[in-house]
């Protein structure tokens, strides 16, 4: 197992909608993928990580989400979809492409997620709260969007000369770091 490196803002494989996973024949891929995705994650501090922002670009996620007052979550998603949400919720998020910069996003509170483990069996995830966000968050990955397109137009063109100024500084700083 061994840790991949983390495409920043502004690499292409962000915006690119990923491929599905072919269970079973790519079960032995997506084994291996999801085993480097947590060690990826974990190096860098996520809670979350989309294949694509590892230059993977298959429809594999994984979360793991530590325990604060009772059990933590950890999940492999293949495949991933949201078939439905409810309520809404806002809150601060990050994300391990855009180091450093944290934006309050609203999300549905409540989702139901249909995907398929990593052996290829199919999975329902009914999430509400933290988890919730953080499915959302991971789909819209590899559905080749990133959480600041969730802000109000408006929002996006003020933070842009911020953005501007950070992948500068990112590839300063992160280049040999983040890109695999």
């Amino acid at each position: 197992m061994s840790a991949l490196g983390i495409r920043l803002y502004g690499d292409p494989i962000l915006a690119r909608k990923t491929r599905p996973a072919l269970l079973p024949s790519e079960r032995e891929v997506v084994a291996e993928l999801a085993r480097n995705l947590f060690d990826t994650m974990e190096a860098f501090g996520g809670v979350g990580l989309a294949a694509n922002q590892a230059g993977v670009g298959l429809r594999v996620a994984v979360i793991r989400i530590p325990p604060k007052e009772g059990p933590g979550i950890q999940a492999v998603l293949v495949n991933p979809v949201i078939v439905s949400g409810e309520g809404l919720q806002t809150g601060e998020e990050g994300c391990l492409s855009f180091p450093g910069l944290i934006l309050k996003i609203r999300r549905f509170a409540k989702v139901k997620v249909h995907s398929l483990d990593q052996r290829g069996l199919p999975l329902e995830t009914n999430a509400e709260g933290f988890f919730a966000r953080a499915l959302q968050h991971e789909i819209d990955h590899l559905d080749g969007k990133v959480f600041i397109e969730r802000l109000p137009l408006l929002a996006r063109l003020r933070l842009k000369p911020e953005l501007t100024r950070l992948k500068k500084e990112w590839l300063r700083r992160f280049n040999n770091l983040y890109l695999a």
